[in-house]
């Protein structure tokens, strides 16, 4: 039960806490006569959530309620409150449809913690239950029983003597038994001596798994199926065309529980621990508060000077989001440049029109100025009587061989016979991987029309795609995959041996393959590559990087920097983004997303 509270507490804490700053503590808790005040804030919709109870009332858990009913109200109504903002919206929304939900937040932090309660006056574990137990000679003594026991000590003694192996009391006793019976057995022969790391027969035909097996169609379905993540699968189009998911979409799994669930749960994005870290956060979150007070403007022309501050914080910000230090100091003097001269008025303060500007600022930065439908590129390739050609370029461990399988798995989902050019010739094992693609994706798909063109190692990387590309024509493949050999941006001769290749095969599309966790990196990387294209082609209108497939987004959260940094350098659109190792993890990146990532405190 909910009682009616005046408004002379929340007006107490707004005229000393926000307007006059009279508190010296960082506490969120404040005391207004008989009742206590928790808040917490939501600087980028200028919202402030305030908990009142009686002070008499111990509540350990209004910090986490006021967590989860602030991240619930954000979800529900962030575009009403954003409007709100606007001087000319007269419509106030009805909040009041929120109660329901709020009463499911209240209960459900309620149970969590009466679970964490329960779970803190929980019956201590017994030493024999412990790591520490495991340390002494009796926890030893009985692993190693039951390793016996289980018929894991085989497996585990490989290499020792057989006569070491430690016998249970059972197999003490039945021993004993059958000496008392008079039973005698057999003379056992004498057994040949295994050392420490030799390879005896029997291993070898544990771990050979060439042979047929009495179970190798189970083991074939279940390694076919580990291949493809049905959850990331895309969707076709009308057309019949099989599209991609977007990297914003996270479609409900088989795994997924129902009922109430609190939002930010499941991920564990909130330290809840009381570490310095949140406590730090905190700060930021009422400094950030305070700052809205003092930046509220009216009528004012913005000048240099106003903007100097904000536009340090928007810097350091995106560079914590993993935004190359140049990039971002570009960008943030663009659109400081852009602002000078404005004139504001209303309730509208500078932070949040900096935000704006930057979000129109990104948006035309991430939006592709060139055409992303290779599918049309290759019809149009396919009416000229050739092959549709990509060259997959990049660094080494980026993920080259794998996006490029995963590439060509989404193109045999659209019945295009496709030719894998196995042009890194420096990396060993780097054919015998493109193979085990090629076998994979066959299986995969009903439309098996995959093959590789190899020469093997050592041989010029150009003339083996040339090749490739000659075989892909008069077989009739639609598209030539070229895989290339990752080399670092500061190896010259194997950038020459990339310009070259790039030269005299001139593929329709050359993607550099970049991995989402790199920052600073990911410009030197670009510049350079493009550089040697230019450099070293000996070409009049020598190419450059076309797109950008972006890997290992699946591990950054919300520091997408790399994906800004990228695009701004070359001027080229992310074409794919790689989000796991199956061959349906591949996904199309999502503007608004990434921008939203980018702005998110």
């Amino acid at each position: 039960d909910y009682a009616s509270v005046g408004v002379q507490p929340v007006d107490s804490l707004v005229q000393d806490v926000l307007i006059q700053s009279s508190r010296t503590d960082s506490s969120s808790k404040y005391i207004s006569g008989s009742y206590a005040l928790h808040w917490t804030f939501a600087n980028e919709l200028n919202v402030m959530f305030i908990a009142v109870y009686q002070k008499i009332l111990q509540l350990p858990y209004i910090e986490d309620l006021l967590k989860h009913v602030k991240r619930h109200f954000i979800a529900r109504f962030e575009s009403e409150i954003r409007q709100l903002v606007d001087a000319d919206c007269l419509d106030i929304p009805e909040f009041e449809i929120f109660d329901e939900e709020f009463e499911q937040v209240v209960r459900a932090v309620e149970e969590k913690e009466e679970a964490e309660k329960h779970k803190r006056h929980s019956q201590p574990r017994k030493f024999e239950d412990t790591r520490k137990f495991q340390t002494t000679a009796k926890g030893a003594k009985l692993e190693l029983e039951e390793l016996a026991q289980t018929g894991e000590m085989d497996l585990t003694s490989k290499g020792r003597r057989q006569g070491g192996k430690m016998r249970t009391f059972a197999e003490r006793h039945g021993a004993a038994d059958g000496k008392k019976g008079g039973k005698k057995s057999g003379k056992k022969a004498k057994e040949n001596r295994v050392w420490d790391g030799q390879v005896t027969k029997e291993s070898m035909q544990i771990l050979d798994y060439s042979g047929a097996k009495s179970d190798e169609g189970n083991d074939s379905s279940r390694s076919v199926s580990a291949l493809v993540d049905e959850r990331s699968r895309g969707a076709r189009t009308a057309d019949g065309i099989y599209e991609v998911a977007d990297v914003a979409e996270r479609p409900a799994g088989p795994d997924d529980k129902g009922g109430f669930v609190l939002l930010g749960d499941e991920d564990n994005t909130d330290d809840d621990d009381g570490s310095n870290g949140d406590s730090a956060s905190k700060k930021s979150a009422i400094g950030g508060f305070f700052g809205m007070f003092k930046s509220l403007t009216s009528g004012r022309v913005l000048t240099a000077e106003v903007l100097t501050e904000p536009m340090a914080r928007m810097r350091e910000h995106l560079t914590n989001k993993n935004v190359a230090a140049d990039v971002s100091d570009e960008i943030c003097k663009t659109v400081a440049k852009s602002m000078i001269g404005v004139r504001v008025g209303g309730l509208q303060n500078i932070r949040k029109l900096v935000e704006q500007s930057m979000e129109t600022a990104l948006t035309r930065i991430l939006t592709p100025v060139t055409s992303t439908d290779i599918i049309r590129d290759i019809e149009q390739a396919k009416q000229q009587g050739r092959p549709y050609t990509m060259a997959f370029v990049g660094v080494n461990g980026v993920g080259k061989s794998t996006n490029l399988s995963k590439v060509c798995y989404w193109l045999l989902q659209n019945n295009k016979r496709v030719l894998i050019a196995a042009c890194d010739t420096f990396r060993s094992g780097a054919v015998e991987q493109l193979r085990v693609h090629v076998r994979n994706l066959r299986a995969l798909s009903e439309n098996q029309n995959v093959e590789i063109f190899e020469r093997g190692y050592g041989k010029d990387s150009a003339t083996i795609a040339k090749d490739a590309i000659a075989f892909g024509a008069s077989n009739a493949f639609d598209v030539v995959l070229i895989d290339t050999a990752g080399r670092m941006q500061d190896n010259e001769p194997l950038m020459r041996a990339l310009a070259k290749l790039v030269s005299v095969n001139g593929p329709d599309k050359i993607l550099f393959v970049g991995e989402a966790l790199v920052g600073n990196e990911a410009v030197d990387q670009l510049q350079k590559f493009n550089r040697a294209l230019r450099d070293f082609s000996g070409q009049s209108r020598p190419r450059h990087i076309d797109g950008i497939i972006l890997t290992k987004f699946d591990t950054i959260d919300d520091r997408v920097g790399a994906a800004l940094s990228m695009t701004y350098t070359t001027g080229q659109p992310i074409i794919f983004v790689g989000t796991g190792q199956t061959y349906t993890d591949l996904r199309k990146m999502n503007v608004s997303q990434v921008i939203r990532a980018l702005l998110r405190a």
